[in-house]
C-alpha cells in the first residue's frame, strides 16, 4: 500500500484497516460513539491551526479531519447505510442547489438577494430532512420546540449556557445564585453515591447534571463557564510547567518525582503567581 493523492487510495486504506480477520484490532472494534470524540478533537485542531497560522499544520490537520470522515463514512457502508460516495453526492448536491445563481438561471444578484433565497432553500431542505426522518421512524427532533434554536453543534458547555439562558426568557430559572450552589451540593451527593455503587454510566449521567448546574451558577454571576475553564487550563498548564522547570533544574523528571514534592512546587507556583497579582516584589 502506497501513498497517494487520489481520494481513493484513501478508502481503501480504511477498508483494510477495518477488515474483520486482516485489518487493525482497534480499528476494527470502533463505533460511531467511540470515534465521535476524536472527531470533534480533530475539528478543533484545524482550528488551532488556522489560529496560529501553521499552514504545515493546518495540511496535515486536514488531513486527520478528512480521516474522521472516511471512517464514519466506512463504518455505515459495513452498516448497509451508506457510502463515502454518498457523503460526495450529498455535499456536491447541497452545494449547486444552495447556489442556483452560480450553477444555474438565478435572479439572485445581490448579497441579500443570495441569503433570501439560501434561507429559502434551506427551508426546503429541513421539509426533505423531516420526511427523510419519519420515513425512518425517528420522531425526536431537537430543532423543534422553544429550545430548537439552541445548536446541539456547540461545545457541550456553550450549549448548556444557551439552553439555560433560552429556558430562563419564560421564567425557567433560579432568582438568585444561592439555589444554585445548593443544587451543586446535591449533585455532588449523588454523584457520591453513583461512585460507591460503581455504575459507569450512572457516574458519567451525574457528572453532567454537576457540570450543568456548574455552568448555571457561572451564568448567574457572569462568568462565562467557557472562557473561565479556558482560564483554569491556561493556569493549569503554567503551573505544571512550573513543576517540570523546577524538578529539571534539580535534576529530576517528572515520571521520578514523588506527588507530595510536585504539589508543593505547585503550591509554590501559586503563591508567586499571587505575589505577582498583587505586586509583592
Amino acid at each position: 500500500m502506497q501513498p497517494s493523492k487520489d481520494i481513493s487510495r484513501l478508502i481503501e486504506i480504511m477498508a483494510a484497516l477495518r477488515h474483520p480477520e486482516t485489518g487493525c484490532p482497534w480499528d476494527i472494534e470502533q463505533s460511531f460513539e467511540t470515534i465521535k470524540p476524536y472527531t470533534i478533537e480533530e475539528a478543533y485542531e484545524v482550528s488551532d491551526a488556522i489560529e496560529r497560522g501553521d499552514m504545515d499544520d493546518l495540511c496535515d490537520e486536514l488531513g486527520d479531519l478528512l480521516l474522521q470522515v472516511v471512517f464514519h463514512a466506512r463504518m455505515a457502508e459495513e452498516a448497509g447505510e451508506f457510502s463515502f460516495g454518498d457523503v460526495v453526492n450529498a455535499i456536491t448536491t447541497k452545494m449547486i442547489r444552495r447556489h442556483p445563481h452560480v450553477f444555474a438561471r438565478s435572479a439572485a444578484d445581490t448579497p441579500d438577494a443570495v441569503k433570501r433565497q439560501w434561507d429559502e432553500i434551506k427551508q426546503a431542505e429541513k421539509r426533505e430532512r423531516a420526511e427523510r426522518r419519519s420515513r425512518r421512524g425517528i420522531t425526536e427532533d431537537f430543532n423543534s420546540g422553544f429550545l430548537g434554536s439552541v445548536q446541539r453543534s456547540f461545545p457541550a458547555l456553550t450549549e448548556a449556557l444557551k439552553l439555560q439562558e433560552r429556558a430562563a426568557k419564560v421564567g425557567f430559572d433560579w432568582s438568585t445564585p444561592e439555589p444554585i450552589l445548593d443544587k451543586i451540593e446535591e449533585e455532588i451527593g449523588e454523584l457520591r453515591v453513583a461512585l460507591r455503587e460503581g455504575d459507569q454510566a450512572k457516574v458519567s449521567d451525574e457528572l453532567g447534571d454537576l457540570i450543568f448546574a456548574v455552568v448555571n451558577i457561572g451564568r448567574h454571576v457572569k462568568a462565562d463557564p467557557e472562557q473561565a475553564v479556558r482560564g483554569t487550563n491556561t493556569k493549569f498548564r503554567r503551573r505544571f510547567s512550573h513543576i517540570e522547570h523546577v524538578l529539571e533544574a534539580e535534576g529530576e523528571t517528572l515520571e521520578a518525582a514523588t506527588l507530595e514534592r510536585m504539589e508543593e512546587i505547585w503550591q509554590a507556583a501559586k503563591a508567586i503567581e499571587r505575589a505577582v497579582t498583587s505586586g509583592v516584589e
